[in-house]
């Protein structure tokens, strides 16, 4: 059964900590009041932890170019669609499934 949430009030109170905030709103509903909280502006990382996202994100992964033909395009297209995966993170699944296998008969 599910559990009911108690409705909380406009504003919300400070919390001390993530884990006190993540408490309250585990027992309280906000949704009545989701259009009356205060709008806060965008936070953004600091320089150095944008530089290390980027540099991180740039090592993940190398493009490379494959040519495949349509019809294998439109089917991975469909299948990762059934999934709600993008078609490209379908085939790098694909692509790595296979890689691990292979390992294994090695």
């Amino acid at each position: 059964m599910k559990k009911k949430l108690m409705p909380t009030k406009v504003p919300l109170p400070k919390f001390r900590s993530d884990e006190a905030a993540a408490g309250y709103l585990e027992t309280h509903s906000v949704a009545e009041v989701w259009d009356q909280l205060p709008e806060e502006k965008q936070s953004r990382p600091s320089v150095a932890l944008r530089k290390m996202i980027q540099e991180r994100h740039a090592k993940a992964k190398s493009p490379i170019s494959i040519r495949l033909v349509p019809e294998q395009i439109e089917a991975a297209k469909k299948i990762a669609a059934r999934k709600s995966v993008g078609y490209q993170t379908q085939l790098r699944m694909w692509i790595a499934e296979g890689i691990r296998r292979e390992a294994k008969r090695s």
